[in-house]
This record gives C-alpha cells, sequence and structure tokens, in this order.
C-alpha cells in the first residue's frame, strides 16, 4: 500500500505550491492523518521558518512539529555532496520519512525549488530521493514564457528519468499556461504519456503571479510610511511618474504601483486623489526613492485622508528600484490566506484527482473526521452552486467570508444594504471582493420592491396587514431577503450577525413556512471535535419541547445527519440513564423516545441517557450494557435550549471543538441564523451549510 506522494518539479517558480495546497485539501477530506514533508528546504536566515512548510502546517493546522517535516537545507546537502556523503543525506531522509509514514496514514512530499547554489545536481537528487522512498510521483512544469515544443520537451526528459528509475509516475501538470492554450497542452501531453498517467493543465492567474507590496517591501528593504494594514494589496503594473502629473495620469492601470521620488509631491497627491476617483483605476501603493521622504505639510495632509494605500520609502534610486520590481517573484505566505485559497480553488477546478487517488490509497478510513466533513461540505457546494441572499452587507465579517466564497467560488451572493455604503466597507477592509460577482441590492430603491411589497401583501393581508405596512416590511432587510428566496430570486439566506434570532426566523415561518409533515422549526450543531462529528440539538431555538416536539427535533435532526454522512446513532439526553429516573423532566424524554421508536423504527435510539453514557464507551457498557447506541452516540438531543445551548458552548470552548451551524430544520426552503457573536469562519461554514440545504438534501 502506497502512503506518500511526492510532488517534483523541474525548475523554480513552477507553481508547486498550487499543487500542494490544492493535494493537501484532497487528502484531508479522503483520509483521517496526513502529513507533510520537504527532504530539502530553501536556505533562510537563522530562526526563520521554511515559507513552504509554515504555509502548509499553519493553513491545515496539522498535528506535527515543524522539526519533522524537513530533513536537510540546500546548503546542507551542497555540502554533503562536497565531501562525498550523498549517501548518509539519502539515508536521513529516509528515516525522517519512515517516522512520518508510521504516524500517518498518507504522507505528502515536496520536492526542492530549484534556487541558489546547487541546482546544477538538484533534478537528480530529486529523483533519487523519490526512488529511495518508493512513492509514485506528480511531476509539475510551468509553461510560462516557452513555446510548447520547449514544455513537452522538458516534461518528456522529466519522465522518462522517472520511469528509468523505475518510478511510477501519478501524474504530469503543466502550469501557468495562458488560457487559451490549455488544450493545446492537454494535446502536447497525450502525445507521450499513457492512459493511466493524469494529464492536467493549470492556466496563469495574475492573483497568484503578481506579488503582494509586502514581498517589493522586503526585496527593497523599504520603510512603510503610511496603509502598513494594506502591504497585501497586489500589484497588476508598475511604473515610474517622472513627467508631469497631467501626463502621468493617463498611464495609470488598474491596481498600478507608482513609482517616484520622495519630493514629488504632485505625483503623490495626484495618485491618491486618483485611486478614490471613479474616473481612474485604483493604484496599489506608491514607493518613493532616493531616500526622500515628503515635507511635514505634505505628510500632514496624506494623514488626514480618509482612504489611502500603502506609501513606501526605499534608499536606492528610481531606476535601480524600477529594475529590482521587475524581478520579484510573487509566494505564497502562511498569512496569503486568499492566494491559498485561490490556489485550492484553482486545483479543485483543473485537477481531478479522484480516480488516481482511488488508485492509490486502497483503504477506507472508519468513521469520519472533522477535516473529512469539511471537506465534503465544500465539494458537495461546488456539485451545484446555489445563490445566497446575506442581509447583513455592511457588517464586516459578513464581506470577509462573502470574499472567501467567490475566491472558491462556492455560491453566488446577494448583499442587502445601502450600496455605496458597501463598497465603501469594502475599500475600507482592503479585501478583495470582486463586486463583479456579487449582486448588491438596496431593498427600498430595487427594482423589485412594488412587486415585494405586494407579494407579502396578499400573503398576510389575512392578518390585517395593509400595503403601507407590507412595504414598511420590504424595506427591512430580513424580510427582503426572505421574499427573495420565496420569489425564486435566491436559494437560501443567512443572517444574524446583526439581528436577533427573531428577526430572522419570524419573516421565514410567516410566508416560507415548514415543510409538509413537520410542525417545528429546530436546529443543529455540527460538532467537529478531534476525531469525529457530532450532531447537537436542539441548542438555538425551542426552549422548553414538549415530549412530541422532542420526538419531532430527534426525527429532524437524524435525518439532517444522514444527509450529511453522518450515520444516526440517537442519544436522548437527561439526568439520568435507563430506567432509573423519576420525574417530569426524565419522564417528558422517556416519552420522547418511545414516540421516535413508533414513528421511526429504523432509527438507532436511546433514551433517557446522560451525556457520559453517550459518548464513552466505557460508561456507556457500565449503564446500559445491551445498547448498540450507548457510548457511540452520534446524535445527541438535548432535552432543552438552557441544557443544548450551555453544553454546546462549554465543548466548544473547553476542547476546542468547531461548531458548525446552526443550521435550521423543517422549513421549506433554508433561512440560517448566525450568533451576534459568530466569527468570519462561522458565516462561511453556515453559508455552505445554506447552500448545500438548497440542493434538496
Amino acid at each position: 500500500m502506497n502512503k506518500g506522494i511526492y510532488i517534483a518539479t523541474l525548475e523554480s517558480n513552477s507553481g508547486k505550491s498550487l499543487i500542494s495546497l490544492g493535494l493537501m485539501r484532497t487528502l484531508l477530506g479522503k483520509t483521517a492523518k496526513v502529513g507533510y514533508f520537504r527532504p530539502i528546504i530553501d536556505n533562510g536566515q537563522p530562526g526563520e521558518k521554511d515559507n513552504h512548510i509554515d504555509t502548509i502546517l499553519s493553513y491545515f493546522n496539522l498535528d506535527m512539529a515543524y522539526e519533522d517535516a524537513y530533513a536537510y537545507s540546500r546548503s546542507e546537502v551542497v555540502q554533503k555532496r562536497n565531501e562525498g556523503k550523498v549517501g548518509e543525506v539519502i539515508d536521513n531522509i529516509i528515516r525522517k520519512y519512515k517516522n512520518l509514514e508510521e504516524e500517518f496514514d498518507i504522507v505528502l512530499v515536496e520536492g526542492s525549488d530549484f534556487s541558489g547554489e546547487g541546482n546544477v545536481f538538484e533534478f537528480d537528487v530529486n529523483v533519487l530521493i523519490a526512488k529511495n522512498l518508493g512513492i509514485p510521483v506528480i511531476i509539475v512544469a510551468s509553461g510560462k514564457n516557452k513555446t510548447k515544443e520547449n514544455l513537452m520537451g522538458s516534461l518528456q526528459m522529466a519522465y522518462q528519468a522517472f520511469v528509468n528509475k523505475d518510478l511510477r509516475v501519478l501524474a504530469m501538470v503543466s502550469n501557468k499556461i495562458e488560457m487559451q492554450n490549455l488544450e493545446i497542452a492537454h494535446s502536447g501531453m497525450n502525445a507521450f504519456l499513457p492512459e493511466e498517467v493524469g494529464k492536467f493543465a493549470i492556466p496563469l492567474l495574475d492573483i497568484l503571479s503578481n506579488p503582494t507590496l509586502k514581498e517589493i517591501m522586503n526585496e527593497l528593504n523599504g520603510k512603510v510610511l503610511f496603509g502598513e494594514e494594506y502591504l497585501d494589496n497586489q500589484t497588476g503594473n508598475f511604473g515610474v511618474g517622472a513627467m508631469q502629473l497631467r501626463n502621468y495620469l493617463n498611464h495609470l492601470k488598474d491596481e498600478s504601483l507608482v513609482i517616484t521620488p520622495g519630493d514629488r509631491a504632485d505625483i503623490i497627491l495626484g495618485a491618491l486623489q486618483a485611486n478614490v476617483s471613479t474616473n481612474y483605476p485604483k493604484i496599489s501603493g506608491i514607493i518613493l526613492t532616493g531616500g526622500l521622504i515628503p515635507e511635514e505639510s505634505i505628510l500632514k495632509l496624506i494623514d488626514g485622508l480618509s482612504q489611502i494605500v500603502p506609501i513606501i520609502s526605499v534608499e536606492d534610486g528610481t531606476f535601480s528600484v524600477t529594475n529590482k520590481i521587475g524581478s520579484v517573484k510573487s509566494n505564497i505566505y502562511a498569512d496569503s490566506i486568499q492566494k491559498i485559497e485561490t490556489s485550492i480553488s484553482t486545483f479543485e477546478k483543473y485537477v481531478s484527482f479522484d480516480l488516481l487517488l482511488e488508485r492509490l490509497i486502497n483503504f477506507e478510513p472508519k468513521g469520519i473526521t472533522p477535516r473529512m466533513f469539511q471537506y465534503s461540505l465544500v465539494k458537495r457546494a461546488q456539485q451545484a452552486k446555489k445563490h445566497i441572499v446575506l442581509p447583513e452587507g455592511t457588517d464586516d465579517r459578513i464581506l470577509i467570508a462573502a470574499s472567501r466564497l467567490i475566491a472558491m467560488d462556492l455560491v453566488d451572493i446577494t448583499l442587502l444594504g445601502d450600496e455605496e455604503l458597501i463598497k465603501e466597507k469594502i475599500r475600507t477592509l482592503g479585501i478583495a471582493l470582486d463586486l463583479t460577482k456579487i449582486n448588491l441590492i438596496n431593498p427600498s430603491t430595487s427594482e423589485n420592491f412594488k412587486d415585494y411589497a405586494q407579494t407579502y401583501f396578499e400573503l398576510r393581508k389575512h392578518k390585517n396587514i395593509n400595503l403601507d405596512m407590507a412595504k414598511d416590511r420590504m424595506s427591512d432587510v430580513s424580510y427582503y431577503g426572505t421574499m427573495m428566496i420565496y420569489k425564486g430570486h435566491a436559494d437560501g439566506m443567512v443572517s444574524g450577525a446583526a439581528h436577533t434570532t427573531q428577526h430572522t426566523i419570524i419573516p421565514a415561518l410567516q410566508f416560507i413556512k415548514t415543510k409538509p409533515g413537520v410542525s417545528l422549526v429546530s436546529s443543529v450543531f455540527f460538532m467537529c471535535l478531534e476525531d469525529r462529528v457530532s450532531v447537537f440539538g436542539d441548542c438555538a431555538i425551542n426552549p422548553n419541547p414538549t415530549a412530541e416536539e422532542l420526538a419531532e427535533i430527534c426525527i429532524s435532526s437524524a435525518e439532517s445527519s444522514i444527509a450529511f454522512g453522518i450515520e444516526p446513532k440517537i442519544a436522548m439526553l437527561s439526568y439520568s440513564s435507563g430506567s432509573s429516573g423519576k420525574g417530569e423532566d426524565v419522564d417528558r424524554v422517556r416519552q420522547a423516545t418511545e414516540i421516535v421508536k413508533r414513528k421511526r423504527p429504523d432509527l438507532k435510539i436511546e433514551g433517557p441517557i446522560q451525556y457520559d453514557a453517550a459518548v464513552d464507551l466505557r460508561v456507556g457498557k457500565s449503564k446500559i450494557p445491551d445498547s448498540e447506541v450507548a457510548g457511540q452516540a452520534s446524535v445527541l438531543i438535548f432535552p432543552d435550549l438552557n441544557t443544548g445551548n450551555n453544553t454546546y458552548k462549554a465543548v466548544q470552548r473547553e476542547t476546542g471543538a468547531l461548531a458548525i451551524g446552526p443550521m435550521l430544520q423543517g422549513l421549506n426552503k433554508p433561512v440560517n441564523d448566525l450568533s451576534r457573536g459568530c466569527t468570519v469562519d462561522d458565516v462561511f461554514n453556515t453559508v455552505v451549510l445554506t447552500a448545500i440545504q438548497a440542493q434538496g438534501i
């Protein structure tokens, strides 16, 4: 059984990081534990971590030590080679890899980068390492600035080098290909590769190719004067501002980096003004050359501006700085979240590894881990893209989450609120949210306002609602968003970051209404614990459910569990287990359990049962020895809101578990409620859940 994959490249700047990020996400969705290993890392400053390792370990939160993720630095390998100790290098690499192989289900091994001294023999070293580790290889090459003949010649040479060493090439990736040439790259690989080898072509993306202001500043040893919080701005173009302002403005392009001597106040102020003008493109930043700083009065003027971009002072002259900027390479760092998520979504769009992984991984992991669960959510959302409306369009968390969702191409999004205020918020936050990919709607001025108000009037006139009252309701973002769903203009809604649960749910109850046969709206949280995912219900909606309502919550929660790939083993929680307890509360749980058994005899259920007996196998077997649920419950139904809400929060805080939800159950169309204390991750996960619900689960 193969327990590793080796990613090899032919050159520097091949875009290998995109493959590593995408493949790591894929592997974590298939197996419980994935390790990461770089046999040879780049030379760094003392105490400086390797960027590749730092990015992978931190983003995917891998449970492994940094020191275990590599064997040697490049300079150490060169020294060992010069001393005739290449065998010692290989032996140590094998030892460190085998340690990881014993600990993890599969290990992703990333080859070296071909940068710095020693790159002449680097390809042969990568072949040698892969051969000695005995794992299949994915070969990556960049097509940037290459002819088809040059690229295919390099790939064919690399393929033969690995095959001649009796290594299995799992796949080949032509990366950084111009979009119009993707099919040409495919046909080129098909011409010499056997059918069983995967062949993939990935386009060149500006967002991954263009350096950020932070990367440029570090290369130039610059000093930030203003806009430090926007150093992640990316540069699309750069040019020197040496001519008069009226002429220079005509040369600005979108995301331009302005390079100008520090005493050119006219260029500096003119570029900043152009950045906020609707008549000129946005700029990414300003580099002030020659070590010159604007006069105090100019600095004071800039400091008082409401909108700013990074302004960086450097010591070198304009000519030298321009040449250096042109050679800066873009990298992906641990905090480059947008680049990371763009890399992953691009990989998933252009690379189909499922069949290859089936050949590679010939075992079935037991149960479902949190990482596998989250991966499955994203994959399911991508299967049928849905349109989700977010009524709280000016909330920072909503906007940041929306940018992530759009970057990963998971859903279509409508933001409700004042359009100019939303745009201003996006600019202020400095997030890369492409306004061409989202809908902005101000309910009061929308083209559908009158139709929505009339519809609401017709639906609620029996409740003494008149047309003026209906118009007032449709001015409210929660009512307007819910009406979008009712009219089929959106598939689902997520709200609650700035509104109460009642404000979110009441419109849905008024005209979305519950599913046939369902009388109660309830909720579940998906609790992603260290080694499993449990379903908690109801922890958000119903304060004191009756026995009949508790039974309905149970059945709805079981169906949600099944829909999301979790086998329901239901524990009806109480303060006593089995038949020992007496009292009104425990009797209510006992009665609810009997109702569920009568209505759904197919479900595995135990109740009443205490929490420890439900989740701890030893305790469960001691208290209810013949139960098929005790000690292994996956769906936990709480007797009331007080118990459920406090328990889910206690578990979340004390164990570090990720709580995804609440997800509302029982409505005809999905509407989900956020906590007002929600995080960006909460918003992201709830939107993904809502999109999956909208697929008709």
